[in-house]
């Protein structure tokens, strides 16, 4: 986690208090909004876990304490204004008490950032038994069989694209971003390296 200048966040503004806006790091969905106070913002910096002020219980409380869903932080933002912040995670378990991941409805992981949830999905079954998970029996036999099957996954979404249905392309696209999650697995890279990319070529055609 990069460093962070507390003493920039303006919590007189809110009698003590800043509002945390907690999002998954990977999927970019946002878990939960909280409070902070100086302390726990303090506490969320030097533990990296997330840390909130209950005003109810006007008391600090760190997440998954009795739950054990925490919340490993990967960055905390300050907003324009200064009385804000976008604090991204790695959660261990839902963040809602009601025990869904998000406490903004039930649907996991909306939209492209599925492709996140699809990354960390690899990530777990890639500590498998190639016995028991396909993609660990991928991964096992090396980065050239499984750059080969992006290949074969190419070629057929490309078939798909040129005489197939709707419904016929959308699963061979499926079963392409999924080997190319388990290539960039196994050469040590993500999809942010991918948007990183893609962020750098939208600078330089501005």
């Amino acid at each position: 986690m990069s460093a962070f200048d507390v003493s920039s966040v303006d919590f007189e503004k809110g009698g003590g208090l800043v509002c945390a806006v907690v999002q998954d790091r990977l999927t970019l969905q946002v878990l939960m909004v909280a409070w902070m106070d100086r302390a726990a913002l303090e506490e969320t910096l030097s533990s990296g876990e997330a840390t909130f002020f209950s005003r109810s219980r006007q008391a600090r409380w760190r997440k998954g304490e009795t739950s054990g869903n925490r919340l490993k932080v990967d960055s905390v933002t300050l907003d324009c204004d200064g009385d804000a912040l976008l604090v991204r995670v790695e959660p261990t378990g839902p963040a809602c008490h009601r025990g869904a991941v998000s406490c903004f409805g039930d649907e996991e992981a909306p939209g492209i950032g599925r492709l996140g949830a699809l990354e960390r999905t690899v990530a777990a079954r890639a500590e498998a038994s190639p016995s028991d998970s396909f993609t660990a029996r991928l991964l096992a036999e090396g980065v050239k069989r499984v750059a080969q099957k992006l290949g074969e996954e190419g070629v057929e979404t490309a078939l798909a694209g040129a005489a197939g249905d709707d419904a016929e392309l959308c699963a061979e696209s499926a079963d392409l971003l999924y080997v190319l999650a388990v290539l960039l697995k196994a050469r040590g890279l993500s999809f942010n390296d991918v948007t990183a990319v893609l962020a750098k070529r939208a600078g330089a055609n501005q």
